[in-house]
């Protein structure tokens, strides 16, 4: 079939309308309508390529490397020349390139360097369903660069499977074109019932329902795996069947050598197993599949709060991408996906992934971002906006790093360096350090080791925790240290089962350190850092986990404790194995969190390195600090002084006294805990609440004496003067009150108060009864009806000026009536209350 007999070319005069209409356009084509190979050609042939080039963003190293090789056959030229790509560590391009295949990250740094996109003429955004990080951050960034500076750059954004809808309003203006492709039915099955991999390695199933279709299809087979050593597994046993003896077993993963990934997708007489990664579930294209066989895992990059990085762990994949890979059996042919599962199982996977802006750190692209000018983070026009708190979460990392600095978080020159590496910020901060003190091997090896799970078991028998200390001796500077001789040692014994269970060691999971060690270590190099081999200098290496990691700094709290504190107001417990147990000062590289009993949270601190305090200083300078600080010590009931030492807000040593606590910043600190009730003054009882009422309400009622009434800030002023010179609890309890408060007012004002706002009233019969003030309202008299017989009338202040509330109370002091007019009292209310009264305190008089 000729490349212009796919389905893509359907769309092609409508796509080049509204390309020169709109300059942005949203393609939605299922895989292998060829919109992957054919539309970067297209834009060649019809001029938009004329005097620039076509990026084309693949989300993946193999996909971008195989469809460049795909297009430069079909354009009939060389590759690296008017077709090339542009991958980590790897790159054919030249001048004369036109079309360029590159990954998400790739684009992203050019943006940072050269914001203007020089030379770009068109941005081809590949199975943007996927919904990777980067590919947000990029569109969002060349819909800035064409709305401000570029309106003659084109946007292409192209996905098999997306909500079109949610982007076409992200875009707009934009046209969207469908293209419904050609497939043919794809017969699905699962297994009758559910299978533990545990019980039964996963490629064991995979071969033996290869042999089980073998025969009912004439084409080729595609096995997806979720990484190269499942895939070595699943070729074993290919291999070794005796069924399959037909088929090459060919594998397929970004980290093979071009010319094996190459072999796997050319058509060939011979019948083909091809295994592979999530790879081939999108982008590529391999013609002659009729068969898949589907694990259902593949490895998912995922924010982990242990270590505070992102990692990839196998995971379930949804059932969007199940759909993906079952679509590759019908792309020439009728024919069959076999899924590893039951439809049970299928019926509880999750519809679709999560975006990655939802589930990774976003620490390497907000300091990305920050390196590109964009300081507001929030104000940027995300696709889909993170959560708030994964974006804190990243920017107090990258200060912590050193990375950001200042009130708006600006980028630093130690920013700008990370930025090279194309790794988490963390480990680009230990390769840094790691260069400059000639140590990048084995901090590249301590990368690769918390990459993964811990393959070190923990709680295991004596025996085995013998031959441990026996075969790796003893440690005491850092569990690194012991992790990379148990790594070696299962190295060397070609990771064999019964040697890795000898000390300890789960075999898959150490396998897996070597390749992920070799790609640090080819950062490295790409960056220019030494990694030949070295003697290894301790004291280097865990200044360099230090740098990495200065947010997981903990202090043991005494040293017959595992308790230890933690920056950022943490506190957690070292791991009872750790081998640093003795250390004072330490950096755990993995932080858990473990549910205990009644929803009790225990944080442990794993993977630890004994430190130094004289490093934070070398490494931190300015953020070593001694404080000086007055406190109240709620336990010992007094204020002290403290001075700490602190790195942030760890505190590393702290002494504490009495002796030279400033009279001034003591007594601010027991009135504060005055008025918040947990002190208490005896004298200040509710007189005195009664007596600053009545200053107040002459301040309101008789402004000529130009009273200032008393605040609620004027009261914690006045509590400080009257606790001045005390330090303690026991010496604020017995201080003299009224004193203080009467030198609130003149001589003067003191005179007139009594007249004016009296505490008592004399009442006709020559009775004084106390007066009740309030906020609000006039002041209340209380009094026993007996202590008013005789008195009639209305009581008031000031010269009449302030009416007096009138509280009759009954014998035993109850209410039982308000008024503010004795006379109506006696002539309407007395009458009809007095029977009763008289019954009940027959012994009282009743007149």
């Amino acid at each position: 079939m000729s490349p212009k007999d796919l389905p893509i070319y359907e769309l092609e005069t409508e796509f080049l309308a509204s390309l020169r209409g709109e300059g942005r356009v949203v393609v939605q084509a299922p895989t292998g309508s060829g919109k992957s190979t054919q539309i970067p050609q297209i834009l060649l042939r019809h001029g938009f390529l004329d005097g620039g080039e076509v990026v084309v963003l693949q989300p993946r190293r193999l996909a971008a490397r195989m469809l460049a090789k795909r297009v430069a056959e079909e354009v009939g030229t060389q590759l690296g020349d008017i077709v090339g790509y542009q991958i980590r560590l790897e790159s054919r391009v030249s001048r004369a390139t036109r079309i360029r295949f590159v990954t998400e990250g790739i684009l992203l740094r050019q943006m940072t360097f050269d914001p203007g996109l020089r030379g770009v003429n068109v941005l081809v955004f590949d199975e943007f369903h996927e919904r990777h990080l980067y590919g947000d951050i990029s569109l969002a960034k060349a819909l800035k660069v064409q709305r401000e500076s570029r309106p003659d750059l084109k946007i292409v954004v192209m996905s098999a499977t997306l909500d079109a809808g949610a982007l076409k309003d992200y875009l707009a203006p934009c046209a969207t074109l469908v293209s419904k492709g050609r497939a043919h039915p794809v017969t699905i099955e699962y297994l009758p019932k559910a299978v533990s991999f545990e019980a039964e390695p996963v490629w064991e199933v995979a071969v033996r329902e290869c042999e089980r279709i073998a025969d009912q299809s004439a084409g080729d087979m595609l096995v997806f795996m979720p990484g190269a050593y499942e895939i070595s597994r699943t070729i074993q046993g290919i291999q070794g069947s005796r069924a399959l003896r037909g088929f090459a077993a060919l594998p397929l993963h970004g980290e093979l050598p071009p010319e094996a990934q190459d072999l796997a997708v050319t058509r060939t007489n011979t019948r083909k197993i091809i295994v592979s990664t999530n790879v081939a579930e999108t982008s590529l294209t391999i013609d002659g599949v009729t068969a898949v066989v589907d694990s259902g895992l593949a490895r998912m990059a995922r924010f982990d709060p242990e270590r505070g990085i992102n990692t990839l762990l196998v995971e379930k994949i949804a059932a969007a991408s199940a759909d993906q890979r079952a679509g590759r059996a019908g792309r020439t042919a009728p024919g069959i996906c076999v899924r590893l599962w039951s439809e049970r199982e299928h019926g509880q996977r999750a519809l679709h992934e999560l975006p990655e802006v939802k589930r990774l750190d976003l620490s390497e692209v907000v300091l990305t971002l920050k390196a590109s000018g964009i300081e507001d983070l929030r104000a940027f026009t995300w696709f889909e906006r993170p959560d708030p708190k994964g974006l804190d979460r990243a920017e107090a990392l990258l200060r912590d790093l050193a990375a950001l600095a200042g009130p708006t978080s600006s980028i630093t020159e130690i920013g700008r360096r990370m930025l090279r590496f194309p790794v988490h910020p963390r480990y680009a901060r230990m390769l840094l350090e790691a260069q400059e003190r000639g140590s990048v091997r084995p901090v590249a090896m301590m990368a690769a080791l918390t990459q993964g799970r811990n393959f070190l078991l923990r709680g295991v028998p004596r025996g085995v925790e013998e031959a441990r200390e026996e075969l790796l001796g003893e440690e005491h500077e850092s569990d690194f240290f012991l992790l990379m001789r148990a790594w070696r040692y299962a190295d060397r014994a070609n990771y064999s089962l019964d040697a890795c269970r000898r000390i300890g060691v789960h075999a898959q999971a150490a396998r897996q350190v070597g390749p992920l060690f070799e790609q640090f270590l080819e950062v490295a190099k790409a960056e220019g850092l030494d990694i030949s081999e070295k003697r290894v200098d301790g004291v280097a290496v865990r200044k360099c986990v230090l740098a990495g990691f200065p947010d997981h700094l903990a202090k043991r709290l005494e040293s017959s404790t595992l308790r230890c504190d933690l920056v950022h107001g943490r506190r957690g417990l070292l791991a009872r194995e750790s081998a640093v147990g003795k250390a004072t000062l330490l950096v755990a590289a993995e932080i858990t969190e473990v549910g205990g009993r009644g929803g009790e949270v225990n944080v442990l601190l794993n993977i630890a390195t004994s430190i130094e305090e004289p490093w934070l200083k070398e490494l931190f300078p300015g953020e070593l600090k001694d404080v000086r600080e007055v406190t109240y010590d709620a336990e010992a009931k007094r204020v002290v002084a403290r001075r700490d030492k602190r790195f942030r807000d760890l505190v590393l040593e702290s002494k504490s006294g009495s002796d030279d606590v400033p009279s001034t910043e003591a007594a601010a600190l027991l009135a504060k805990e005055v008025v918040a009730g947990r002190l208490s003054i005896d004298a200040w009882d509710e007189s005195v609440e009664q007596w600053i009422l009545r200053v107040n309400r002459m301040a309101e009622w008789f402004p000529e004496y130009e009273v200032n009434p008393i605040a609620p800030a004027d009261r914690l002023t006045l509590i400080e003067q009257v606790v001045y010179g005390e330090t303690s609890a026991r010496g604020v309890k017995g201080r003299d009150v009224m004193p203080t408060l009467r030198d609130w007012l003149t001589a003067e004002q003191l005179a007139a108060m009594d007249q004016v706002v009296p505490e008592r009233l004399t009442m006709g019969n020559g009775r004084k009864s106390r007066l009740t003030y309030s906020k609000e309202g006039p002041p209340v008299l209380s009094a026993r009806i007996q202590e008013l017989y005789g008195i009639e009338g209305r009581f008031t202040l000031g010269q009449g000026r302030v009416p007096v509330k009138i509280e009759v109370l009954a014998p035993n002091q109850r209410p039982l009536q308000v008024t503010d007019d004795l006379s109506s009292f006696w002539r309407e209310i007395y009458p009809k209350i007095k029977p009763e009264l008289s019954r009940r305190y027959p012994r009282h008089e009743w007149r």
